[in-house]
């Protein structure tokens, strides 16, 4: 079994390094999809839990998400001004 979870592990590395920004954004789409037929699936009453999973997951997730885009906002910045000086001189 974990020879088996390697392998996948090495194939999902393998998909994102040829993935671009569009093949992220349908596997997204896909996902998300897949999220709202798993949640009106469920019975009225397991709703409420199911949505407060669902937003657990997100801040989780979105913050380790956001912090890297920031990061690299804030690398470009300071690449743009690298350059900036470098021409001035």
């Amino acid at each position: 079994m974990a020879c088996r979870i390697h392998s996948l592990f090495e194939l999902a590395d393998d998909y994102l390094a040829r993935a671009d920004w569009r093949d992220i954004a349908l596997l997204k789409f896909c996902l998300a999809a897949l999220g709202v037929l798993i949640g009106i699936s469920l019975p009225k009453e397991k709703h409420k839990g199911a949505a407060l999973c669902a937003g657990a997951v997100f801040i989780a997730t979105y913050i380790p998400l956001m912090k890297k885009v920031v990061g690299i906002i804030g690398e470009r910045r300071a690449e743009a001004q690298l350059l900036e000086r470098d021409m001035a001189e």
